[in-house]
């Protein structure tokens, strides 16, 4: 029997493939707001039509993104990140040729939120996940999370180059070339999930299928309401990802500010959710989380009642971005506590489509609001109260393992 280690079985080499396949993806993503205004005004739309297509591409995201990483804990990272990377490529070249808005809605839509769901983090931490030993997992998750942010701070100014150069046609078969890089990543994560050594990490978890674990995971308050306060962080990051270059162009800055400030949310991000990783080896997760969620709806209670100009965008950036994603390494790992790494994936997948549900929400109803008011700030308000209240949320949370229920 061979017995040599292959070096994509490495824990190192996921570490790296996962890093840059995130960072490539969510670089391509966050650079979607980018394109709002210039192509609505293009094309003659309201920022509804565009706002919906990126809201039905978070919604299709969390739908298939519980299934994508299941098929992944299964069968391999590999091919689900491979399959993801191909849609992605797929999707933007298809966005460059879009002349009416139901075809925008089935690339930007349908065709990238399948890809999302094959190369987004859920998949990927799971790998990562599985790959390390407990003392070092959340930091590990933090590491992945904070490199992968660095692609909002890279992707998204280069877009806005490309976008001022040559339009938004020409910039999305760029970012198309780019999202090939996301394929040859897929190698370094391939393999059987199953022959990866959990030997002392995952204690009672190893004897459980996958639909058992499944069962216990939505059995358990807990479980529901990480999810619940999950939701909250989608609504946030997804409004403020696609709005805010239109908010602050309507507001009178430079159609560029906009880019910075997403390119220094991403900065700080990878700032935030880097420490988070340390802090959450160190403090319970639940009242990390509580206190991230607190601090969102004071950032925004405080940007929303000053005058919007560039030294508060960039304080507010700043802020957001120390707050941003740190949300993922600890919820990722408080669903290891609770059920083991081995199907981490999945189940932290499930929780996962309660933030597209909410990134739904905060995308399309962002341009709903506008179309119908001509403000955003309705949205910003809701933002405020449903931060409050995931912080509440967070309080009960039982932050340790899930025992199965003993039979009779």
């Amino acid at each position: 029997m061979d017995t040599v280690a292959k070096p994509y079985r490495l824990p190192i080499a996921i570490l790296v493939a996962g890093i840059f396949s995130v960072l490539i993806g969510m670089g391509l993503r966050a650079s979607m707001g980018l394109f709002l205004k210039p192509m609505s005004l293009d094309l003659g739309w309201g920022r509804e039509v565009f706002a919906f297509a990126i809201a039905l591409q978070n919604l299709i995201w969390g739908i298939l993104q519980p299934f994508a990483a299941a098929i992944a804990d299964k069968h391999g990272t590999g091919r689900v990140v491979a399959a993801g990377g191909v849609l992605y490529v797929t999707g933007l070249y298809t966005m460059a040729e879009v002349a009416d808005p139901l075809y925008f809605q089935l690339s930007a839509g349908l065709l990238l939120g399948m890809a999302q769901s094959g190369c987004a983090l859920a998949v990927v931490l799971g790998a990562v996940g599985r790959a390390l030993p407990e003392n070092q997992r959340v930091f590990g998750l933090g590491l992945v999370t904070a490199c992968g942010a660095a692609g909002q701070f890279t992707v998204v100014p280069i877009g806005q180059i490309f976008l001022n150069q040559y339009g938004w046609s020409s910039t999305f078969v760029i970012l198309a070339m780019a999202a090939t890089t996301i394929i040859g990543c897929a190698y370094f994560l391939r393999g059987n999930p199953n022959d990866t050594d959990l030997s002392g990490r995952t204690g009672e978890f190893t004897r459980d299928g996958l639909s058992n674990t499944i069962r216990l995971a939505t059995s358990d308050r807990s479980y529901w309401l990480l999810a619940a306060g999950f939701f909250v962080c989608g609504f946030h990051v997804a409004f403020i990802g696609v709005h805010m270059p239109a908010f602050l162009s309507d507001a009178g800055l430079p159609p560029e500010s906009g880019a910075w400030s997403l390119a220094l949310i991403g900065i700080f991000n990878v700032v935030g959710a880097f420490t988070a990783g340390i802090l959450g080896n160190r403090f319970p997760k639940k009242y990390l989380l509580g206190i991230l969620y607190l601090l969102r709806a004071l950032t925004i209670f405080i940007f929303v009642s000053l005058p919007i100009t560039i030294e508060t965008v960039a304080i507010f950036s700043i802020a957001m971005g120390l707050l941003w994603l740190s949300t993922i390494p600890l919820t990722s790992a408080l669903v290891a506590v609770m059920f083991g790494p081995r199907y981490m994936g999945t189940l932290f997948s499930i929780v996962f489509f309660s933030h597209q549900v909410g990134s739904f929400l905060g995308v399309w109803l962002g341009g709903y609001i506008y179309d119908s008011t001509g403000s955003y700030m309705p949205i910003w308000w809701a933002g405020i109260i449903i931060g409050l209240l995931s912080a509440i949320l967070h309080l009960p949370i039982k932050e340790q393992a899930v025992q199965q229920p003993i039979k009779a």
